[in-house]
């Protein structure tokens, strides 16, 4: 499953994806081209070679995982599998946690209209409005 041993060299991308972080490698490659993933705290390049016990952020949207690399793979395997690839660091769970709620909070005060107005709230609507514009444009 996967190697462990240092002659093995596995690009950053290509275990990115093994890893099932990013559907396809290209993703991946864009991913650090871009930025959004950090090897031992700097910035990177795709082919990286991947070494164990490196520390990893990776940000994907709004989720920003710190992980540790536990064993190398350049083979993609179930989720399972992938899983034992890396270990994420118990910080980096608390704060995305803690990241989810207040996003989750944040959207509870947004609720949507419980219905869509009716034709007499719609007219309701339209005349409220058109006041509106009258006032801005005698003003």
């Amino acid at each position: 499953m996967a190697k462990t041993e240092d002659s093995e060299k596995v690009r950053l991308d290509k275990w990115l994806w093994a890893a099932r972080f990013y559907k396809t490698r290209a993703i991946a490659k864009e991913a650090i081209e871009g930025g959004k993933v950090h090897y031992n705290g700097a910035r990177t390049k795709p082919g990286k070679v991947m070494e164990l016990n490196a520390h990893l952020n990776i940000r994907q949207g709004f989720v920003e995982k710190e992980v540790v690399v536990l064993a190398i793979s350049d083979k993609r395997r179930g989720a399972p599998e992938a899983v034992l690839l890396y270990n994420e660091t118990d910080e980096s769970i608390i704060k995305r946690e803690k990241a989810a709620a207040e996003r989750k909070n944040m959207q509870a005060g947004q609720l949507p209209p419980a219905r869509r107005p009716n034709k007499k709230q719609r007219r309701q609507i339209h005349r409220f409005e058109n006041i509106n514009r009258a006032d801005e444009n005698n003003t």
